[in-house]
Formats: C-alpha cells, sequence, structure tokens
C-alpha cells in the first residue's frame, strides 16, 4: 500500500478513483504489462460505492456470478445475489491478488485535472500535490456524490440527517420516529431492514416504482467445490446468467408483448404482497416498465404493509425541528430522516474538475451537452479515456461486463498510441455521430417514453442508458480504429478535432 505523502511529479498514466472501474483498470493495465501509473483515490480505502453504501440490507440485485470480473471470477459466492459486505470483500481481494494496491494513493483527492497543450500531458492538482502524467483514465463513477434534496428548514431539524451513500453506521434506530425519503432501489433495501426495529416508519414516495420478484439463495458448498475443480462450469454458468439477463432489452427496445408481460408479473407480485387497496393503488406504477430501474424485491410490500408503516405520497414542502411538513400542511413527527434520493448523475460536481482543451469540461459531457464515443472518449479531451460515460450504463445487466469491454477499447488505444508516440483526441463529428444515434435509438425505446428518470436530463436525453444489447457494445468497443481519431505526434499542439490527421509517426 502506498504510504500517504507528497504526490510523485510524473507518471504515465493516472487513473482516478479505485472502485470497480478504478481496479479493472489498473489490473488491465499490469496484465499489458504496464507499470508506470497510480490511481489517485480520495478515501482511505477501494471499493467506490460498495465502500460507501453501508446501509442496512444493501445486497447486488445482478447475480453474483455476473457481477464480477472475467479475469476473477470467485467460485465461493455465499448467496446467489451477494450481500454489500462480500462484494466490497471480492473486489479488495481482486485487488491485492493482483498487486494494485501498491499503485494506489489514498486520500488523494483530485482538485483540478487540466490539458496542456503545448506539453501534450495532463496536469493535475491534488490535496497532496500536483501530478503529470501522460494519459488520464477518469474511473469516479456515476453513482459517487449523493443527490441531497433542497428542502427548506432542513438546518432547523434536532434529529439525525443522513443520506444512504453515507450512512452512520453508529445511529441506532430502535424505537425512532424514522423517516425515509424515497422508493427506489435503495429506499426497498433500508425499508425492510429497519422496519421491525422502529416505533414507527414514514416512507415519504414521489413515484411509484415497479418491483419484480426476488429470490436470492444461498450457494451450498459442493457448488463452490465444482467451480474450483471445474472452472469451466462456472463460466458455462455465467453464460447461462448473461443470456437470460440479455433477454430483457428485447422487452425495453422492440418487443412491447414481452414487456406487457413482465409488467403483468410484477402488479401480480404487488397483489399478492399488498393486501390494502388504497396502499396497493399508491404503489402501482403508471409509466412503462423499464423507463426507470426495476429493482427486485420480496420483502418490500410486507414490511410497508407493517402497521407501523405510513405512505406518505404529498410532497415534502419544509423541515421543521421535530419533523417534516407535506402539501397538505400534515406535520409529520420524526427524529431522523433518512435520504435514499440516489446521486447527482448528469451534474456530478467532481466531473467539473477534470478540464480539456479550450477550457471544455467533463461534466459537459455527463450532462449531454458534449459529444462523445462510445461513452469511453471526448473531443477537446486528448489522452483521456472514461469508465462508465455516457449511454454505458445498463439496466437490466452486469454493469462490469461494460466496463470490461470499455477496458478491452482503452488497452487497445493505448498500445496504438505508444508506438506512434503521439496524442490522440477523438474526431468531433466521429462523437457526435455516435451520440445521435444513441438518441434516436433511445427514442424507439422505454427510455424515451416520456417518464421522469436519473437517465435523462433536464432536455429529456437519455445521457446514461445503452439503449441496445451490450453485446453490440462489446462488439463495436472491441479494437480502436485511429480513423476515429485525429493523432498528432506527442508534444506538438493540438489542433481543432476535427482536423483528420491520423498519419502514423515514424
Amino acid at each position: 500500500m502506498h504510504e500517504p505523502g507528497p504526490t510523485d511529479l510524473e507518471v504515465r498514466i493516472v487513473i482516478m478513483g479505485a472502485g470497480f472501474g478504478g481496479i479493472g483498470a489498473a489490473v488491465r493495465l499490469l496484465q499489458s504489462g504496464q507499470e508506470d501509473f497510480a490511481v489517485l483515490e480520495r478515501s482511505d480505502q477501494l471499493g467506490g460505492v460498495w465502500r460507501d453504501n453501508r446501509y442496512p440490507g444493501c445486497r447486488c440485485d445482478v447475480p453474483s456470478h455476473l457481477y464480477s470480473f472475467s479475469f476473477a471470477p470467485n467460485p465461493r459466492w455465499r448467496s446467489t445475489h451477494a450481500e454489500r459486505e462480500e462484494v466490497w470483500q471480492y473486489l479488495q481481494d481482486t485487488a491485492t491478488t493482483f498487486g494494485v494496491p501498491t499503485h494506489i494513493r489514498f486520500g488523494h483527492a483530485v482538485l483540478e485535472a487540466g490539458w496542456d497543450d503545448r506539453a501534450g500531458i495532463w496536469i493535475l492538482r491534488t490535496n497532496r500535490g500536483s501530478l503529470r502524467c501522460r494519459y488520464l483514465i477518469s474511473a469516479t463513477g456515476t453513482l459517487s456524490e449523493p443527490m441531497v434534496p433542497s428542502i427548506p428548514g432542513t438546518e432547523t431539524f434536532d434529529g439525525t440527517i443522513m443520506h444512504s451513500a453515507r450512512w452512520d453506521p453508529n445511529h441506532h434506530f430502535e424505537g425512532k420516529r424514522v423517516a425515509i425519503v424515497g422508493t427506489g432501489a435503495s429506499a426497498m433495501q433500508i425499508v425492510p431492514s429497519i422496519q421491525p426495529q422502529v416505533e414507527h416508519l414514514t416512507v415519504f414516495q414521489r413515484t411509484p416504482g415497479w418491483v419484480v420478484p426476488h429470490h436470492p439463495r444461498f450457494i451450498p458448498s459442493w457448488k463452490h467445490r465444482l467451480f474450483e475443480h471445474l472452472p469451466a462450469t462456472q463460466r458455462l454458468l455465467r453464460g447461462v446468467l448473461y443470456l437470460r439477463q440479455e433477454l430483457a432489452v428485447s422487452a425495453f427496445t422492440k418487443y412491447d408483448g414481452i414487456r406487457t408481460g413482465l409488467e403483468r408479473r410484477a402488479r401480480r407480485h404487488l397483489a399478492r404482497q399488498v393486501a390494502d387497496p388504497w396502499l396497493r393503488a399508491q404503489l402501482t406504477p403508471e409509466y412503462q416498465l423499464g423507463c426507470k430501474r426495476v429493482p427486485p424485491s420480496d420483502d418490500f410490500y410486507p414490511a410497508i404493509s407493517q402497521s407501523n408503516v405510513e405512505l406518505v405520497t404529498e410532497p415534502i414542502v419544509r423541515i421543521e425541528p421535530d419533523g417534516m411538513v407535506t402539501r397538505d400542511g400534515h406535520l409529520h413527527p420524526v427524529d431522523t430522516i433518512v435520504f435514499a434520493t440516489g446521486f447527482r448523475v448528469s451534474d456530478n460536481p467532481t466531473a467539473r474538475q477534470v478540464v480539456g482543451r479550450e477550457s471544455h469540461r467533463l461534466s459537459e459531457a455527463l450532462s449531454g451537452d458534449l459529444p462523445s464515443y462510445l461513452g469511453t472518449t471526448l473531443p477537446w479531451f486528448p489522452n483521456f479515456f472514461m469508465l462508465n460515460g455516457p449511454n454505458t450504463g445498463t439496466g437490466h445487466t452486469s454493469q462490469l461486463y461494460m466496463i470490461e469491454s470499455q477496458l478491452n477499447y482503452i488497452i487497445d488505444a493505448l498500445e496504438h498510441l505508444d508506438e506512434w508516440d503521439a496524442v490522440g483526441e477523438v474526431l468531433e463529428d466521429v462523437a457526435k455521430e455516435h451520440s445521435e444515434e444513441m438518441q434516436r435509438r433511445s427514442a424507439k425505446s422505454v427510455w424515451g417514453s416520456g417518464c421522469a428518470s436519473w437517465y435523462r436530463n433536464d432536455r429529456d436525453a437519455n445521457v446514461v442508458i445503452w439503449p441496445n444489447y451490450t453485446f453490440v457494445f462489446r462488439r463495436r468497443s472491441r479494437h480502436f480504429d485511429p480513423a476515429d481519431y485525429r493523432i498528432v505526434p506527442a508534444g506538438s499542439v493540438a489542433s481543432p478535432p476535427t482536423r483528420p490527421a491520423n498519419e502514423r509517426k515514424d
């Protein structure tokens, strides 16, 4: 582990973030024989969202054997859908196995990263000093900055306030009057976990969401031994799980009949678990399934039906010292408020810290103001790569499949640029054409059906989800194509990315 101290002056490659993306990038660099890189992590531990989300009940809703790197299979998953602690441990074990921790600089927060046009390098300013690098890889993730709603009177509240991603493990809920703001994926895991402990639980819902059955099961030890001694069986299982999950894309992009069948299944799930007609009506969504994330849960509906739980659908207008006031004027007494309100995705403040040529900022790409190519490279950002960028998200399968696809592309790009001792920047028209394709496809899918979602920006454009099969993304990102880039000798002054060069340096 890198000891805290002044940042070194130069390193060839910098990776920002030590979550799944950053660890995956580090492993792939090491596998390709590259050692001259550093991973900058603002926290004192690796793990990203699986380090930060410590709320009770937190677990992965993607099958464990799929939510793992193909180059680091885990034959000993305890559950078909791993709990948070097991996922976090997997990431730590993977990093250790491949020798990543020696490259991580913990406690290094990037304050600004800017491209130096004349020198052809990135200059980073951190809380530990300055750093220069030839290539910059952003792996800060889209779910890293909590979204806390601005509600009048918040500062007057006498009790405890926390966000689901900034959980206070020392806070006790026994006998408390608790408010949960939100009914999304994290709330659906928190509510059943704390409901038996609290005196009263008030759940504030803005929009009901679709919920499908979930059947996580413990994996017996004989399967652990099978996967260890016959690794091909685990690869086969992973392939079957991938194909099963991928079928959902057809429901979201092509075949309405499949989607309506899934909606009927979700409605039956609701009807079986919620007997009260009024409550069932309040929990019934009016938008198409898939337009927002579809969390699986077997215990959310039973928990919210309990006598000590109240569902409130009136909007919150202010917070007072002893509770929350809704639009109908009713005061809901609470002494603990939990915001399960998700993350700042299209307006992630950390993205403003990355500045490319002509003062363009990475935040412009996340908000949809700047086109991107394969959610990985951007015009005006030379020698820059991004993981989990625009339109690389998945609402139906493992995000790690997309990350590995991007890593294949990045490693190939680095090999080309190193061979030519060059600086590469994607052409603006290439990025623009790709971004326009994403919106055309989205408009014909469930993600263009009109519901409000964190997948969409303030202009109602899908800036998160890949609107196609993920194997299509894998195919497109398999190889770096120099024809899509303006490539100039390292150290030369860059020019607008619409001028093609792509001449190999002899």
